[in-house]
């Protein structure tokens, strides 16, 4: 079966709960999700993480990218940025690039913010970046998804989006979850309409 790598960072849970959202949206157009998840990253020089996490996702390896599909990246907005364990984990796939292993295999982006105008898109564009530089194929949200034109909360042609609130407390909405599902089903659908 076609697998699609979910590869995400969540401090709070959000990011987390829309990395498997779009994963089941994967799976309901026909692909297998495998989900992973990058370390927290210290401003000292020690590890502050256990090697394997206690809960949740395991850490995502380059074989996890090589070895996939595609890809739907996720992160927490971090001043209009992708948070820095994301940045980190990217800063390592240079051996990747040198051999094109991610040209041509499309991804997708996803990102949760504490305001709602506090940089979703500017964190997806910036999650994007190194997504182009690997050749990869952008999938975003069309405005033929009614939930674009509507929400009140998250949600962007960019990819999905969410809106946690200050105290990140706030639950992913009824649009923000059929965003996550769309996305999903749409970076499946392109993957699998490659293969043929």
């Amino acid at each position: 079966m076609t697998e699609i790598l979910v590869l995400y960072y969540s401090q709070h849970g959000a990011t987390r709960e829309m990395a498997q959202l779009i994963a089941r949206g994967i799976e309901q157009a026909g692909a297998s999700a495998r989900l992973r998840t990058v370390p927290r990253v210290s401003t000292v020089s020690e590890a502050t993480e256990p090697a394997v996490p206690d809960a949740g996702a395991p850490y995502a390896e380059l074989r996890d990218l090589e070895e996939c599909a595609g890809l739907a990246l996720g992160s927490p907005t971090r001043f209009g940025n992708m948070a820095a364990p994301m940045k980190y984990f990217w800063d390592s796939t240079s051996s990747l690039w040198l051999k094109g292993a991610l040209a041509g295999k499309p991804a997708a982006v996803f990102t949760s913010t504490a305001s709602l105008h506090g940089g979703q898109e500017t964190t997806l564009i910036s999650m994007m970046l190194p997504l182009l530089h690997h050749g990869m194929l952008i999938v975003g949200l069309p405005y033929s998804a009614p939930e674009l034109l509507t929400t009140k909360t998250g949600g962007t042609p960019y990819g999905a989006s969410h809106h946690a609130g200050a105290a990140s407390d706030l639950p992913v909405s009824a649009d923000e979850k059929k965003l996550c599902l769309l996305l999903g089903r749409r970076l499946a659908e392109t993957v699998l309409q490659l293969a043929k």
